[in-house]
């Protein structure tokens, strides 16, 4: 494949001391191929592999060698065969039973060249995956769990090929992912830059994936002809095979986890105008008669590879919130999580920026494995400094919650020019605030006017605002009917628990208690409702799932009452429950335990704010009560009634699934971005 000369770009705040440090860890290969150091190696050879490695190999034992030993060392508990092409070659490698065993070998008489060694080799496999693996390569750890996992995907098309990450052995980047211009040259994405920079760390679409390290499936593989032996003896048939598998209605996809170190040039060395490197440039002009139609639609020579890497499926999205979903603490990151994933459905390509700028662990390579592109410090040294730098490229930003949306939005309009901004409220907070203060007194009314001014003046700067029920669309409506509104809601999945009602017990409270009307909730509850209900449901547990208690009111408990804290799965706990409660006094928007637990088929007791805009019924698919003494007598009356319980339990379930559903939520995405035509319940003109 050919290879522009671009100046790498060295990664937004990346140190050289960082630098140095990332490329140590290649600097020693995990396994050699030196003469001294080599015995004898007992590679797997499945019964039934559900991958094949094709390794071909024209002399270069040593490589081989020491290929083989990171591939044992390293690959895990994946069944898998290997097969050896030996394509001629004159040395070691023609005796390599002799040191390596659980290897089927395929040798040719004479010198076929890349293409039909990777051809005959994918003759002799079994798996249902082919993997092509140059034999100067070593893998990383997992790797083949890694490459193939992207296959078990679902969501955003069926994925057809897929290629790893290479880095060169000093540690730096050689490839994440192919580009094609539309005169047939390519790019390797992100030569020579920081491998662990956010923008080669998510999985994505890529024009091609190098052949040093790529998987398809066998049957597909077979479908298409095998690499095109048009290109022989070699380049460009692992380009010329990504855009069949495209052709096919199929995915290519670039797969990060899954770390390669490749020694290029160890085979056809370096120099295009000698040997077998000049192919890259004769079988250029073949490529470009074959795909000439294709082409037309790729991107020109002279394009900026960080925009030229996307293929364009629909718009580019930055999300920008005050920190990175964690689906485990609180409704909202669940809504965004979901947001991201439907997305990307949709054919949009989704950069996700927290305000903190912070890497969140796990929660963070959620969003990378669902294909979004999430930033982090160092990399982004500031928000402006990145929209100054990348704000043309966006066409829709959305701005989640007012905090956040106000602190952003001048430098979003300065430097996102052809963006569509969608302030995303989560839930109108002036609404909860002013609640709070006639319920608590804890805050003047002022402070509540305050932030309506705010949230307003976002609401007005932006093309769109998204709320979630349409209680908040109408108070919207009457308060700013000049701003354009629209709904997106919670969104849940049904996972109804089977447990029988006469196998449940207890009561369950879920909630975040850095989220002031959790805490109230639960204070009134123990102080007001607990009682009544302890005393005509002596031995029933009262659990109070969720992190960050304030101390005040694990005193007021019982033994009654048991805290469980922050619960990784919260499933058991609803298999095990009859009802949960939700006592809230105030707030705004959809209450997410309350989705939550009917969602499980658990039904629930709340209060009319903790309905409020789920277009819930008291004793149809939940039981309502305001006042403590009726708050207990729900509880009690749910706790005991099978009758009861049974009918909430079902007409819950089918009340949230139906109202909060992927589907609803896909549909007003695509409505807010102008993706369809559907003008739905948007108040205004809201198009792209």
């Amino acid at each position: 494949m050919s290879r522009r000369n671009l100046r790498p770009d060295c990664g937004e705040g990346r140190s050289p001391r960082c630098r140095r440090r990332d490329r140590r860890r290649w600097r020693q290969p995990p396994c050699r191929g030196d003469e001294a150091a080599r015995g004898p190696l007992h590679l797997s050879l499945a019964v039934e592999p559900r991958a094949s490695i094709v390794i071909p190999a024209v002399n270069g034992f040593a490589r081989t060698y020491a290929c083989l030993a990171s591939i044992l060392e390293r690959t895990g508990d994946v069944p898998y065969e290997v097969i050896v092409v030996d394509d001629a070659s004159t040395d070691e490698t023609r005796h390599l039973e002799r040191v390596v065993t659980g290897v089927r070998v395929v040798r040719n008489a004479a010198n076929c060249g890349f293409i039909e060694a990777c051809n005959r080799g994918a003759e002799a496999t079994r798996g249902e995956f082919l993997v092509f693996l140059n034999n100067d390569t070593f893998v990383s750890q997992g790797w083949l769990a890694q490459l193939l996992e992207p296959f078990g995907s679902s969501g955003e098309g069926e994925v057809g090929l897929v290629g790893a990450k290479l880095v060169y052995p000093d540690g730096r980047l050689q490839e994440a992912g192919g580009i094609v211009f539309a005169d047939g040259s390519g790019w390797n994405y992100g030569r020579g830059d920081d491998p662990d920079n956010p923008k080669y760390q998510f999985r994505c679409d890529a024009h091609y994936c190098s052949g040093a390290c790529i998987a398809i499936r066998r049957d597909l593989f077979r479908e298409l002809g095998g690499f095109d032996p048009h290109y022989a003896p070699m380049y460009y048939e692992d380009v010329d095979l990504a855009f069949a598998v495209r052709a096919a209605g199929r995915r290519v996809v670039y797969q990060p986890t899954c770390l390669i170190v490749h020694f290029e040039g160890g085979t056809a060395g370096t120099d295009v105008g000698s040997g077998a490197k000049r192919y890259q440039r004769l079988n250029q002009q073949k490529f470009v008669a074959k795909w000439a139609k294709a082409l037309a639609a790729q991107p020109p020579p002279d394009a900026d590879p960080d925009v030229a890497r996307y293929r364009p499926t629909g718009p580019h999205v930055l999300i920008i919130d005050a920190h990175t979903p964690r689906t485990d603490h609180d409704a909202g990151s669940v809504r965004m999580s979901h947001v991201c994933r439907i997305l990307r459905r949709l054919g949009c390509h989704v950069t996700f920026l927290p305000e903190n700028r912070a890497q969140d662990g796990d929660y963070t390579r959620a969003l990378q494995t669902a294909g979004v592109e999430a930033l982090y410090h160092p990399y982004v040294l500031s928000l402006e400094r990145h929209l100054r730098q990348a704000g043309a490229r966006y066409q829709a930003v959305i701005m989640s919650r007012v905090d956040v949306a106000s602190e952003v939005i001048d430098a979003v309009r300065q430097h996102c020019p052809r963006a569509r901004r969608v302030f995303d409220t989560v839930d109108l907070h002036f609404l909860r605030e002013a609640r709070r203060a006639d319920v608590t007194g804890e805050r003047h009314a002022a402070h509540a006017e305050r932030l309506k001014a705010k949230e307003l003046a976002v609401a007005r700067a932006c093309n769109v605002t998204l709320v979630v029920s349409p209680a908040e669309r109408d108070l919207l409506a009457r308060e700013a009917p000049d701003v354009a509104v629209d709904v997106l809601s919670l969104i849940v999945t049904a996972d109804r628990t089977e447990t029988p009602f006469a196998e449940r017990s207890g009561i369950l409270f879920i909630g975040n208690f850095q989220h002031p009307p959790n805490c109230d909730a639960l204070e009134d509850y123990l102080r007001n409702i607990h009682p009544a209900v302890r005393e005509r449901l002596p031995h029933v547990v009262f659990t109070v799932i969720g992190a960050h208690v304030p101390p005040h009111l694990e005193r007021l408990a019982d033994r009654g009452v048991q805290f469980a804290g922050p619960v990784a799965d919260i499933r058991p706990h609803f298999a095990a429950a009859r009802l949960s409660v939700a006592p809230l006094r105030y707030g705004a928007g959809i209450k997410g335990k309350i989705n939550t637990s009917l969602a499980f088929g658990v039904p629930v007791v709340t209060t009319t704010v903790g309905a409020e805009g789920m277009e819930l019924h008291h004793a149809d698919n939940i039981l309502i009560a305001d006042a403590p003494e009726a708050f207990a007598e729900a509880v009690v009356a749910l706790h005991s009634d099978a009758a009861l319980w049974t009918r909430l339990s079902a007409n819950g379930l089918r009340a949230v699934t139906t109202q909060f559903s992927v589907a609803n939520a896909e549909r007003a995405l695509a409505r807010v971005l102008g993706l369809r035509g559907d003008a739905g319940s948007t108040t205004r003109a809201s198009r792209l």
